[in-house]
């Protein structure tokens, strides 16, 4: 469906309320949770490729690409933050008010191939993970995580805070295999250190040190923080504003920085085990459990490298569910039902899985997972320039736009990760092009959508310089014009609206039924993703102006000698209409039906039956 101007993630927006907590360590304790999630998007399968396969192959030397990619994400994770708690809006929301349609939707088709490359990581960590524990082929076990893709559908049903803590668990596990790990392989503290100092890449090290860098600065993951701050309810005066950046900054810093450990005990585990005693092409991730039991007497370590795997792709799925949902929502104003999204993604990335297990076996498998993981860092640019002017934007930012040292500090990571890029799909296509066999594919396919994608790319870097931003136009939507009849029935009729012109149709049938002697109830549910999950506790904009909205349709009957009470709902429409209806203690519930009909019902899901059957009074239906 087609939504007005949603909140980002509406279901749970808003439902951590801050406010109340008072004290340095409750406050914080009341913003802790967002980079939580985010961080998990750091330590999935996919960096688990990159760092084993860089470990084993340059020993120590990429641990300086780990850190720096670290620092990156810090800074640009951040950002995103802000824009989200400044402007109300997330990242994929202000690209849809700032650049034309057909740039938005080139964006969309880019966040969402990231998303099924990160996804795509997801099923085969998990399917490795089931093959190591329990000896089940690969193939059923890429089956099988087509299962976990409705985890997150039960979880938000607990609220925001109850999956936060469900993923705080599983990166407690993560962390706690490789404390133990690391007891095991006894790394060289020196070459440690000494390899934190850049030093120069070859053509081979440089798609590692890519992988790397797009296993860690994740462009989904920057959609995602930027809707996920707003799960937070905050004093909205300007002091407020800087407090709860300054929270979610500390917030920020833990959570990358435990990912950050994670990495790298990864790589330093790879290159102790394997490229100190001279296995340097130990890129599967199978290989490297195999190979832990002879080379470190112990299995514990194994047995501790599998189960943090699973953890580590199990947490990750679930992120990458919300992200799916923000960009669609965000990119397209579309919204469809969030079991049908979340196939929708889990398919786009079983089908690559699939058909490298069925055509070259599990021997390409980790192969597949570097592969995804260099096209996440090719997306970087899409997300991070527009990020960048977005924080830089006084008419989006107001006072909290950031300072001279942030843009250039981001302008430098930016031009940093398009050069590394450049070069690496300069080299790729080189390569490709020797190939008699694969030369026409690069010529009339690869090679245009390459030409194509740096157009885009110019144009969301140059745009914004020569025009002004249209963020302000999100507060100036008013809803229908809505005219009136007269009769009499029921004492208190209820009145879903969804602030478009159809509302009209649906009033009117209202007042046909109660006349001005009757109380009438109007009632519109807000049901973004982040309401879904923090219900009355959502502050973000929409919200804001949905209750502007409803208060005006309230206005305009009350000025005609009508008794209107406004109520705002939130999350599941199915669940939160029966409740205010039966909580208003109504005698007719008055429900607007577009005629939406087999497919269309199973995309966007039907309200009114399930409401029907929910409650005790009349409901009449309008065809609108």
């Amino acid at each position: 469906m087609h939504l007005k101007n949603e909140k980002s993630l509406s279901e749970v927006n808003g439902s951590v309320d801050t406010t109340l907590q008072s004290g340095f360590w409750k406050k914080l304790f009341a913003f802790a949770g967002p980079a939580y999630l985010i961080s998990v998007g750091y330590m999935d399968p996919g960096n688990w490729a990159t760092d084993i396969a860089g470990g084993s192959k340059y020993g120590y030397l990429l641990l300086w690409v780990l850190l720096l990619s670290n620092l990156i994400a810090l800074l640009l994770q951040n950002l995103s933050a802000r824009l989200g708690l400044v402007s109300g809006l997330d990242l994929a929301q202000a690209s849809r008010q700032n650049y034309p349609p057909v740039v938005n939707f080139f964006l969309w088709i880019l966040a969402e191939i990231a998303i099924a490359a990160c996804d795509l990581a997801e099923v085969i960590g998990m399917a490795i993970g089931l093959n190591l524990l329990f000896g089940l082929p690969m193939m059923i076990g890429v089956v099988i995580t087509i299962f976990d893709t409705f985890i997150l559908l039960v979880l938000q049903r607990y609220g925001m805070r109850k999956m936060e803590a469900f993923i705080i668990a599983l990166i407690a596990i993560i962390g706690i295999a490789f404390i133990v790990e690391m007891f095991f392989v006894h790394p060289d503290g020196k070459q440690i250190l000494l390899n934190f100092i850049p030093s120069a890449l070859n053509k081979d090290s440089l798609y590692i040190a890519v992988g790397i860098i797009g296993a860690t600065v994740m462009p989904h993951n920057l959609y995602l923080h930027s809707s996920l701050v707003q799960t937070r309810k905050i004093d909205r005066s300007e002091k407020g504003i800087k407090a709860a950046i300054k929270f979610n900054i500390i917030d920020t810093s833990i959570a990358l920085n435990l990912a950050f450990f994670v990495n790298a005990a990864i790589l330093i585990m790879a290159a102790a085990a394997f490229y100190g005693r001279g296995l340097y092409n130990v890129s599967e991730i199978q290989d490297a459990y195999k190979l832990l039991t002879p080379l470190l007497g112990s299995k514990i370590a194994p047995l501790l490298f599998a189960i943090a795997l699973i953890a580590a792709g199990q947490s990750s799925t679930l992120t990458g569910t919300l992200s799916g949902q923000i960009v669609m929502e965000g990119y397209l104003n579309l919204r469809i039902q969030p079991w049908l999204r979340r196939i929708i993604t889990r398919s786009l990335a079983i089908l690559p899985a699939f058909f490298t297990l069925w055509l070259f076996g599990d021997n390409k498998i980790s192969a597949l997972l570097v592969l995804s993981q260099v096209v996440l860092s090719l997306q970087l640019g899409f997300a991070i320039i527009p990020l960048i002017h977005f924080v830089s934007d006084k008419k989006i930012m107001g006072k909290f736009t950031i300072k001279t040292y942030l843009k250039i500090m981001g302008w430098a990571c930016a031009i940093f990760i398009l050069v590394l890029n450049i070069q690496l799909v300069y080299d790729s296509i080189l390569d490709w092009m020797s190939n008699p066999q694969v030369k026409p594919f690069i010529e009339f396919i690869v090679i245009p959508i390459t030409v194509i994608s740096a157009l885009v790319l110019a144009y969301v870097t140059v745009k914004p310089f020569f025009k002004k931003s249209n963020t302000d136009k999100r507060m100036v939507f008013l809803p229908a014009e809505i005219t009136f009849s007269e009769s009499a029935a029921y004492k208190t009729i209820a009145i879903t609206v969804d602030f478009s012109a159809s509302d009209s149709i649906a009033i009117n049938n209202a007042i046909s039924q109660g006349g001005n002697k009757a109380h009438y109830i109007l009632i519109h549910i807000v049901e973004t993703a982040g309401a879904l999950m923090m219900y009355d506790e959502i502050a973000d904009k929409e919200t804001f102006s949905d209750k502007l909205f409803l208060k005006k349709y309230a206005d305009e009957l009350e000025n005609k000698g009508f008794h209107v009470t406004p109520v705002l709902g939130y999350g599941n429409p199915k669940i939160s209409i029966p409740e205010i209806v039966n909580k208003q203690q109504a005698d007719l519930l008055v429900m607007g039906a577009h005629g939406h009909r087999a497919l269309k019902d199973i995309i966007f899901g039907t309200t009114v039956e399930s409401v029907r059957h929910k409650i005790k009074i009349p409901v009449m239906i309008v065809r609108v």
